[in-house]
């Protein structure tokens, strides 16, 4: 029987660059032979991917937390037992860019969802699974919604220039979403670690990698490596 895989998720509020930094990991670990899987949430397959069109887009309209919930598992759900767990039962490494703990802060701590309500849809959706490493990006709100505000103005994909409607909500939201990642990385202290996102690229990339070499008893990361720059 293959070894089970390593399942590490990105999070954290608007314009902290963890989209950047998880595509950067990816080369890192290809560069030493480990061929990871690169994901993102909500979306990952197919019909999930249906499911961030209708929930992102700008002019998506308004939904009640609890209907936003529901749609978001029911996107987890497909995500999960579709890509999620065959490819950690292949032993294979799967690094998804957002998770649980997004719908957690998202629609718990910034739309007002009981809390309860957002842990007993999980427990239905995912049991008691859970990821291996959770990297919380870290930055001021103002920051943040300053580099999206760069990234949509600079953008020529159309479908992700208009993933805007969480940023359209604000700097209270926003605020709302720190203070919710950052209670969730003090009650998940096995699980998460805190990165600083307020950092240039590369040394954002470099704690990032310190944390993976310690966490998995990986060999220190080698130099030179070249990646694509942006704040995603």
């Amino acid at each position: 029987m293959s070894k089970r895989g390593v399942f590490i998720t990105f999070e954290g509020g608007d314009g902290t660059g963890k989209s950047t930094q998880a595509k950067m990991l990816v080369a890192a670990l290809q560069a030493r032979g480990v061929t990871p899987i690169l994901t993102r949430e909500p979306g990952g397959t197919p019909q999930a991917e249906r499911i961030r069109d209708l929930l992102l887009q700008r002019d998506s309209g308004h939904f009640d937390p609890l209907t936003e919930a529901l749609l978001l598992f029911a996107a987890r759900r497909e995500h999960l037992v579709t890509k999620i767990q065959p490819a950690l039962a292949n032993g294979d490494w799967v690094i998804s860019d957002r998770f649980a703990d997004s719908s957690r802060a998202f629609q718990g701590y910034g739309m007002g969802l009981d809390l309860e309500t957002v842990e007993n849809l999980y427990r239905m959706v995912a049991g008691d699974f859970e990821p291996d490493l959770t990297l919380i990006f870290d930055i001021e709100p103002e920051k943040g919604l300053a580099r999206s505000a760069h990234k949509k103005a600079s953008t020529v994909n159309k479908t992700e220039s208009g993933e805007d409607r969480y940023e359209l909500m604000g700097l209270e939201f926003q605020k709302r979403l720190r203070k919710g990642f950052l209670e969730i990385a003090s009650q998940n202290p096995d699980r998460c670690v805190v990165i600083n996102a307020d950092q240039d690229i590369a040394a954002v990339h470099a704690e990032i990698l310190e944390v993976i070499e310690s966490r998995f008893a990986l060999s220190p990361v080698f130099s030179g490596l070249k990646v694509d720059g942006g704040r995603g």
